[in-house]
């Protein structure tokens, strides 16, 4: 299987920005799409970018897209999530998944690092 773990969360200010990473190991992660999500309290897991495994194809949700940027660098293991202009609605607990698949749903991804918070204050 493939571990995963997640870098580079804190707390910023609103309008801030964060550079998230996944970093990888166990199996190459160039034969996954990547996929990041985030779990506000009180709330469910939610998509919020994905990248496949060469990096030609992105996704967002609505809610970020336009501030943030999905990318890779397959020869450091790594996947990258930038955000920019964040809100204190994009607060929560960040996790990176792994998938054989291109997807979106946070039911077909079957590999996931441990998730680090993300604090935007107002």
């Amino acid at each position: 299987q493939v571990q995963l773990v997640e870098s580079g969360g804190g707390l910023v200010q609103a309008g801030g920005s964060l550079r998230l990473s996944c970093a990888a190991s166990g199996r190459t992660l160039a034969t996954y799409s990547v996929g990041w999500f985030r779990q506000a309290p009180g709330k469910e897991r939610e998509f919020v970018a994905v990248v496949s495994r060469t990096g030609g194809s992105t996704d967002y949700a609505s809610s970020v897209k336009g501030r943030s940027t999905i990318s890779r660098d397959n020869a450091k293991n790594t996947v990258y999530l930038q955000m920019n202009s964040l809100k204190p609605e994009d607060t929560g607990v960040y996790f990176c998944a792994a998938s054989a698949l291109y997807l979106t749903a946070v039911r077909g991804y079957p590999y996931w690092g441990q998730g680090i918070q993300v604090t935007v204050s107002s």
